[in-house]
């Protein structure tokens, strides 16, 4: 019961203050709510960003699973090119890169757009993908999603599909 009537009390002062004469005006609350809360943004640039493409195809080069699966965050998504199995967990992941680097990759952009905001950013657009064991090619759509973790870019979401139209 206690609570309730200290609600009733405070609608009862609020609603008070409406109808008395103006005062100074007071900080709203939620104002001081946003300020307490407000993030530092790390300065960054596309320059920055598109060379995590190019750790992350520095890390398929090594073999290891492991050291791809380095480049995601925790609670990360990965929607890869050639698996209709989406992977979460890290061990999802590096089964998936595990067979991905059976064939050797190396990937190359073709086309891309950068957005940057406040510690996320974004790399989309289009890659090939060579395969050195079999010298086949994947031409693939893909888009990263990264969040600046306070010490380095990590890979949140990537979602990466064979091209539609074959030409």
């Amino acid at each position: 019961m206690k609570p309730t009537l200290a609600l009733v009390a405070t609608l009862s002062a609020l609603l008070a203050a409406c109808t008395s004469a103006p005062t100074a005006p007071v900080a709203a609350p939620a104002a001081t709510a946003v300020a307490a809360h407000a993030e530092t943004c790390k300065a960054t640039s596309e320059a920055e960003i598109t060379a995590l493409f190019d750790r992350w195809n520095q890390s398929l080069q090594s073999g290891d699973p492991h050291k791809v699966s380095a480049n995601y965050a925790e609670g990360s998504l990965l929607l890869p090119t050639v698996s209709n199995t989406p992977r979460y967990s890290a061990a999802e992941k590096e089964d998936y890169f595990h067979h991905f680097l059976e064939n050797k990759p190396v990937g190359h952009i073709d086309a891309r757009r950068v957005f940057i905001g406040c510690n996320t950013a974004v790399d989309a657009g289009l890659y090939t993908f060579t395969f050195a064991k079999t010298g086949a090619q994947v031409h693939a759509r893909y888009s990263y999603t990264y969040k600046w973790d306070g010490s380095q870019w990590l890979i949140t979401t990537h979602h990466s599909s064979g091209m539609p139209e074959k030409g």
